[in-house]
This record gives C-alpha cells, sequence and structure tokens, in this order.
C-alpha cells in the first residue's frame, strides 16, 4: 500500500487486517493511515539525500519528494473553521421557539416539554415492568407520522427486548388496536401502519451489543430525524475506573452527537430502588448515578407508578429537569410539572386523562 519493502508490505498488512477486526473509530483509523504516508515520505526524503552525499542521487529527485512532504504535510493542517450563533432574532426564535420540532402524542408533554428540536438529548427513566417501551412506542410512533418524505428516519437502537415483541407494540400503538384486531387483518393492519409512518420508523436489533462505533456508523449513513437509546446505559465502547463517570461519558458522547448531526435524541434507563412504588420520581432516583447522566440531558422525565390497588393504570409523569424552549402552546408553569396520565397497555399508548 505505502510500502518500499517486502516486509514494509506485511506489516501494513497486518496492521490493516488488525484494524478490520477491532473496535476502533473512523478517526483513530483515519490519523493511522497518515501517519503511514508521512512515514514512507519522511523515509523516502531520507534515503534521497543520503544519496545525493554520495553522489548517486539526484537533486531534482530529493526536491520533488520533498516537495510532496510539503503539500501532503499543507493538506492536513486545514484552516479551522469556527461558528457564531446568529444575532437575528427572528431567526432565533424560528429556530428555538416558533416553529415546532418533533411534538409528543400526549397533550401533557406538550404542554411541560413542548417540543423536541436538533441537538436536544433527554431520558426517561422509570422501575422495570412501568411501561418504557410502551412509552416510547406511543409517542415515537406519533412522531414518525409528522416527517416529511425528504426527512431521515427514527433510528431505534433496541438492546432491550426483543425486537419483534417491540414492533408489534409499535403497530398496536401507531393504529390505536388491540393485537386481536391486528391479527384478524394482519394485511390491513400493515397498510395503514405503513400508511401512517411511511417507513420512517426503523428498529434495530443487533446480535449482540450495540458499540458506540455501531451507533455512529449508522447516524452517519442514516441522517436520523429522532435517535432513541433502549437502553442507552447497555451500550459498548467507554471505560472508566467508576461507573458513574463511565456511564456519563455514554451520556456526553450521546448529547454530542445529536449535535453534530441536528437531531433530538431520547435515551431511557432504570430508575433504582429508590423508586419502588413511587409517583413522582426525581433526578435522584435515577439508577447509577451521581450527577453526570443527569448533567448532560436538557430535560429528564421520570414515570413513576404505585402498587396500590385501582391505580395499576395510572402513570405519574415528572420533568424534574427541562431547558427545553418549549412551543408557544406550552405552559411555563408545567416546566417542572406533575401530571398524572393513563397507560393502555392494550392499545400500547399513553393517553392523557384531560
Amino acid at each position: 500500500m505505502f510500502a518500499v519493502k517486502h516486509n514494509d508490505v506485511d506489516y501494513y498488512e497486518g496492521v490493516i487486517e488488525t484494524l478490520n477486526k477491532i473496535d476502533v473509530s473512523n478517526t483513530t483509523t483515519n490519523i493511522l493511515l497518515k501517519s503511514f504516508v508521512e512515514t514512507k515520505l519522511l523515509k523516502e526524503i531520507s534515503l534521497s539525500a543520503y544519496d545525493i552525499t554520495e553522489g548517486k542521487g539526484k537533486k531534482e529527485d530529493f526536491l520533488k519528494l520533498l516537495t510532496s512532504y510539503n503539500t501532503e504535510q499543507g493538506s492536513a493542517v486545514t484552516k479551522e473553521e469556527f461558528e457564531f450563533v446568529s444575532d437575528d432574532i427572528e431567526e432565533l426564535l424560528d429556530k428555538t421557539f416558533r416553529k415546532p420540532g418533533l411534538r409528543w402524542r400526549l397533550s401533557a408533554l406538550n404542554r411541560m416539554l413542548g417540543s423536541i428540536r436538533g441537538g436536544d438529548f433527554g431520558f426517561i427513566f422509570a422501575r422495570p415492568e412501568t411501561g418504557k417501551t410502551t412509552f416510547l412506542a406511543s409517542e415515537t410512533t406519533y412522531m414518525a407520522e409528522q416527517l416529511s418524505s425528504e426527512a431521515g428516519p427514527i433510528l431505534w437502537l433496541n438492546n432491550e427486548e426483543g425486537g419483534a415483541k417491540v414492533k408489534v407494540r409499535c403497530y398496536q400503538a401507531a393504529l390505536g388496536a388491540a393485537l386481536a384486531a391486528i391479527n384478524s387483518n394482519p394485511a390491513g393492519a400493515r397498510k395503514a401502519f405503513m400508511d401512517k409512518t411511511r417507513g420512517k420508523l426503523m428498529l434495530l436489533e443487533p446480535k449482540g451489543s450495540i458499540s458506540k462505533q455501531m451507533v455512529e456508523k449508522l447516524v452517519h449513513q442514516y441522517k436520523p430525524s429522532l435517535v432513541l437509546y433502549d437502553q442507552i446505559d447497555k451500550l459498548t465502547g467507554f471505560t472508566n475506573d467508576r461507573e458513574d463517570l463511565r456511564l456519563g461519558a455514554i451520556y456526553q458522547w450521546a448529547r454530542e452527537l445529536g449535535i453534530a448531526y441536528d437531531f433530538p435524541s431520547i435515551a431511557v434507563c432504570q430508575a433504582d430502588g429508590t423508586g419502588e412504588g413511587q409517583k413522582w420520581l426525581t433526578m435522584g432516583n435515577v439508577a447509577n448515578a451521581k450527577t453526570a447522566k443527569q448533567a448532560e440531558a436538557d430535560w429528564i422525565l421520570g414515570i413513576g407508578k404505585t402498587p396500590d390497588i385501582g391505580y395499576e393504570n395510572l402513570r405519574y409523569l415528572h420533568a424534574s429537569k427541562n431547558k427545553l424552549a418549549g412551543d408557544p402552546d406550552s405552559d411555563t408553569s408545567l416546566r417542572h410539572g406533575r401530571q398524572e396520565v393513563i397507560i393502555r397497555a392494550d392499545i400500547a399508548r399513553y393517553v392523557d386523562i384531560n
């Protein structure tokens, strides 16, 4: 590839073969390959200079190699570009407030949080079997209906439940239909589902874990309108001696990825044992976290439930953090509001009480 000797060929082929086998970012790969080019040119310059001193080489060949090296170095040093925020208040208001982003099916969330827009990162958390996946199915199928034909898809990165089971619940949520109704007319259900979502809801079910590198490749390829991390704490490719800091690094990376590609993100994680049986979950109930997770989020929504008889279908939404601008119809008194809603497990939807 860049070699001049047989041994160099073996070395470089071995390095490239190793890169194909391990989980390494594109940036690291590019840096390594550029170093190969630089090393090759420097070696050739050194040999050419030695040949000239021995009376064997040509000065023209040496200068040609030196020019090639300087050109390569010049192309590697690009002018850093800076982007500053506009002073145009009309533009700022359109981007952050006036023009809606992705709206929620639940009116309660439109009043509390408002739209989620490009670069917004937040997460929901709850105890097991509260209805986190049902919440995602209910809301994202509604968001899929809002996307234009030119918009990128919704990427649902699923490493929690079986993909087929989750996709069936998406059918139920999109159509507001019970499983028996879908089963009685699957062809009709598929047509109605595709008419509503237009194939914009893409559910990933990997063989094995979902890695940081895998997500970056997916985002680069599909240019999504929304990314769901279900569940985000299980992503691989992050290390730290302290678990809370490792998880914080995941959340920071997810937030920065959304900013870089201008899409909103919804992550899912667990509430710890202190949230069991609690209606109104707070940031202190987030599992495996002190501050690192919470600090990276623009919004955090806790979903609580109680074991009390007669309240099995009630869920308690608490916006324990909210840095979103909202929409013109959002209620500023509910920025950190608490709202009761109903979970309709039979049709995989959350519905407003009033």
